[in-house]
């Protein structure tokens, strides 16, 4: 259907007689696979005696533009139709938007099938579910059911937020919300928000291979994301919104469909051999423009790795033991994204030694163990999580930073690192190398804007460095690759990695 044909069809008022004008207007049969009867009542008749019994509804997953549910109440010859963007809601404490649209003929209730792109509604339509309802209360302005059907038992109420009428006629009010009365399935308990991602120590292979599971450590960004009603939410470690860095990850919403889940995982960009490389994610955290972030997308794609799964569909797993929440995970079907913007992470039985020289062979940071029975612990760092590295790394806080020298006059030079314990900001080295042009240029105008006129430091720093330094508050985070500690607690070697927007510099403790 051309924009030309669409526009005019949709504005095409309704005739009081016919009920499906709106329908059939939008609607060219010679193309769309669905049912477009003639002009006229609907050839679908009720059965005979059927009259004052339930009538028929049902609720078709729509991904169209956007991915919608379309609930359908048989009136009157017609089914009475809304477009729900997130569904029915399956407690009493939400409302959820539903946008009333034309009337549909009664034989759409069991239509499935593709509808061709650029049609109206184009796209994939499928059966949700259905059952019969009995009607409460029917106005112009109130809508009250209850629904029997094969997945949604429950009474609920549509009523408009403002006028009256049901979307037919210039100005007719389309907006309504849907609101369920009854209380949630036994059993429910709402998705959480807000959690943090359990964490691992740092340690050595346990012993006891057969009470532990492996998978690889993955250089990349710590992320749960909230799946509801086909939209997904992406917190980063410390609670920062990351759902518009990463726009390739809306599909996973999409996929995910009418699932309500909670979902941990790291997001990394790969380099061309393929291998985590945690400075090309940089300028990818740091996109919330939203032009930016998609133009970042196609330049420098991320995968979700997905290792956790904390809530599914009504149930916390949080206290489910980990081989039980992975085995909920590998249900949900994730485990192959047609574009690879996510997968699961590879799990292994062991023996770790085996999987740490796998992850050394193949350039990782090193591996992860995962006692079988742990729970998940929100925001808790647990030896049942122990993380093995061939790579040392450390989170730091920068305390300061020198200029630079020869190619680099005019520009950074090094920066002050420090860790904190119980005394404050312990000073723990300089790092001058590992920086691109690009990490350059954003540290020059983030440590700007934290000029300070004191240490921050609680320990000495050299003079050499002292007396050349520009302090700065000590709010950024990164992290850095070195050798070894020495015995004065220096880093000796280490290599600039990237800023940690995902850690709060008072987290940053020192990993023994």
């Amino acid at each position: 259907m051309t924009a030309a044909r669409s526009a005019e069809t949709t504005s095409r008022p309704a005739k009081a007689s016919d009920k499906l004008a709106d329908y059939r207007g939008r609607r060219d049969p010679a193309v769309t696979p669905e049912p477009v009867p003639p002009q006229g009542p609907s050839r679908t008749r009720r059965r005979r005696g059927a009259a004052s019994g339930p009538k028929t509804f049902v609720i078709q997953e729509h991904h169209a533009r956007s991915l919608h549910w379309d609930f359908r109440l048989e009136r009157d010859g017609v089914l009475v139709s809304w477009a729900i963007p997130k569904g029915l809601p399956v407690d009493n404490k939400t409302n959820h938007l539903a946008v009333h649209t034309e009337d549909h003929p009664l034989e759409y209730a069991s239509f499935a099938g593709s509808i061709p792109k650029g049609e109206y509604g184009g796209g994939e339509v499928i059966v949700w579910d259905h059952g019969t309802y009995d009607e409460l209360k029917w106005s112009d302005d109130e809508v009250m059911v209850v629904l029997h059907g094969q997945r949604v038992e429950g009474t609920y109420v549509l009523f408009a937020t403002k006028g009256h009428g049901r979307g037919r006629g210039k100005g007719a009010n389309r907006s309504w919300m849907v609101h369920r009365m009854d209380d949630a399935p036994v059993g429910y308990e709402p998705m959480p928000h807000g959690l943090r991602p359990m964490l691992a120590t740092l340690g050595s292979l346990p012993r006891d291979d057969e009470a532990w599971v492996y998978e690889f450590k993955w250089d990349g960004i710590r992320a749960l994301s909230y799946v509801d009603g086909g939209r997904i939410h992406i917190e980063s470690r410390n609670g920062n919104d990351l759902t518009t860095s990463f726009p390739e990850l809306r599909a996973l919403g999409e996929v995910l469909g009418s699932r309500q889940v909670v979902l941990d995982g790291e997001i990394v960009a790969l380099d061309q051999s393929g291998r985590p490389n945690f400075q090309l994610l940089q300028p990818r955290i740091h996109a919330s423009d939203p032009d930016k972030a998609k133009r970042l997308s196609g330049e420098q794609p991320v995968v979700y790795v997905l290792f956790d799964l904390l809530y599914v569909d009504g149930a916390s797993l949080l206290s489910q033991p980990y081989v039980e929440r992975r085995r909920r995970l590998e249900s949900l079907g994730l485990a192959t994204d047609k574009h690879g913007h996510w997968t699961l992470s590879p799990q292994f039985d062991g023996p770790g030694t085996d999987v740490l020289r796998a992850s050394d062979e193949q350039g990782l940071e090193g591996i992860m163990a995962k006692r079988r029975d742990s729970e998940y612990l929100p925001g808790k760092r647990s030896p049942s999580w122990t993380k093995v590295k061939n790579v040392r790394t450390q989170e730091v806080v920068v305390g300061g930073f020198t200029a630079g020298e020869g190619s680099r006059q005019g520009r950074l030079g090094s920066l002050l690192l420090g860790i904190y314990d119980h005394d404050g900001l312990r000073y723990v080295g300089q790092v001058g190398t590992g920086f691109s042009e690009a990490s350059l240029e954003d540290l020059e105008g983030r440590l700007r804007s934290l000029v300070s006129d004191r240490s921050p430091f609680v320990t000495p720093v050299p003079r050499r460095y002292e007396s050349a330094a520009t302090w700065v508050e000590p709010k950024l985070v990164g992290e850095v690759s070195f050798s070894e500690w020495t015995k004065e607690g220096r880093m000796r070697h280490p290599s600039w990695r990237g800023v940690r927007d995902d850690k709060d510099p008072r987290e940053v403790r020192r990993e023994s």
